[in-house]
């Protein structure tokens, strides 16, 4: 841990957890083995994410939002002015581009870090989206959401850029007007607590752009450098912390245990991971042991493979005393934990891809 130390206050120059008992859902052997809470930590109710592929910017949302709910500082986010933001994005850099950059609302967490600082971040209530692309009623409760056709307007809206061969901001104005009428005008101002922000203060209030590491674990780097991570949802080319697979379990166990926000990023194509039954196990333990040799193999031959983002909020242990993750979940409030579901230490070391967590849990 001191050479991690050294390294994060190196990179930063140049460049309360609460215990309660079993719940019980899982009191019921038939839904899973009985699992013992030891580490609980505040989060903000499960949302549902529609069909959208904005896992990524919820379980982030969902990060920060726990990191303040934890200091009793009570936030929700609107994930509908990430798309909004996530389209604007798309259409400047498919213009500057000259129509060739592939438009998608996959990406990674850190690109909801990166929207927020460059778009600014507004609270659920001042921007809920409309219907049929809302991701909230006004009675709070989640609807599904398409983003294909905010996709596919605004790559039309780019494509007239392009071949007008004009500056984003020719068409900036008709961008705008399509994603008013789409996901409703946002208010100039953000007010909170009798407090007047922009977006970008607003945003800095929550976030700052510093605050998160990003930390991956691959043989196929050098340990304790950053490098950018050959995922496609990485098509920002964001450097990630490259650690040994003990560092960043210790990290990531350490954060949890603080009352730190964590969000994970990682592959559910196992057939152990089961919203359905909340719970997420490596079923073929034989010739898949948890360790650095297997996972980077499993990468390389993309059986481990980018596919979802949620957010940690918890620690348990089954009757065996092995241990588990509670995470938080964006499918709406389903399963046994209602939109919460546990993953298998074992789960958590072969198919993590990237971990985002404060960096001050590093510097410690």
């Amino acid at each position: 841990m001191t050479k991690i130390r050294t390294f994060i206050a190196a990179f930063i120059i140049l460049t309360g957890a609460t215990q309660c008992g079993r719940p019980k859902a899982y009191q019921d052997h038939a839904i899973c083995p009985a699992i013992t809470i030891d580490v609980l930590n505040k989060y903000a109710p499960v949302k549902n994410q529609g069909q959208t592929s904005l896992c990524w910017a919820y379980a982030m949302l969902s990060t920060i939002e726990t990191e303040h709910l934890m200091q009793d500082d009570s936030i929700s986010l609107s994930a509908a002015f990430v798309l909004r933001s996530l389209m604007q994005e798309a259409y400047r850099r498919h213009v500057l581009r000259g129509g060739r950059d592939h438009l998608s609302d996959r990406a990674m967490g850190q690109t909801l870090i990166n929207l927020l600082q460059e778009y600014g971040a507004r609270p659920l209530d001042s921007y809920r989206g409309l219907p049929p692309h809302a991701f909230h009623s006004p009675d709070g409760q989640d609807l599904l959401t398409d983003s294909r056709t905010l996709l596919k307007e605004t790559r039309l809206i780019a494509q007239k850029a392009v071949r007008a061969g004009t500056s984003p901001a020719e068409f900036s104005s008709t961008l705008e007007t399509m994603l008013d009428e789409r996901l409703g005008r946002p208010a100039q101002k953000v007010y909170m607590l009798g407090a007047e922000y922009t977006t970008q203060e607003f945003a800095r209030s929550v976030c700052r752009p510093d605050e998160y590491l990003a930390l991956t674990s691959f043989t196929h780097h050098p340990f304790y450098k950053t490098f950018p991570l050959e995922v496609p949802d990485n098509w920002e080319q964001n450097h990630f912390l490259n650690l040994p697979l003990d560092s960043m379990m210790t990290l990531l166990d350490k954060a949890v245990r603080q009352g730190h926000g964590v969000c994970w990023e990682g592959d559910i194509s196992e057939p152990g991971f089961s919203p359905q039954k909340g719970i997420a196990t490596i079923k073929d333990k034989s010739s898949l042991s948890p360790n650095a040799s297997t996972r980077q193999q499993l990468f390389e031959r993309r059986r481990t493979t980018d596919d979802h983002c949620m957010a940690v909020i918890g620690i348990g242990h089954d009757e065996e005393g092995n241990k588990l993750y509670l995470m938080k979940n964006s499918w709406g409030a389903t399963g046994p934990l209602k939109g919460l579901i546990w993953i298998s230490e074992t789960y958590v070391r072969l198919k993590t891809i990237a971990l985002y967590l404060p960096r001050v849990v590093a510097e410690q």
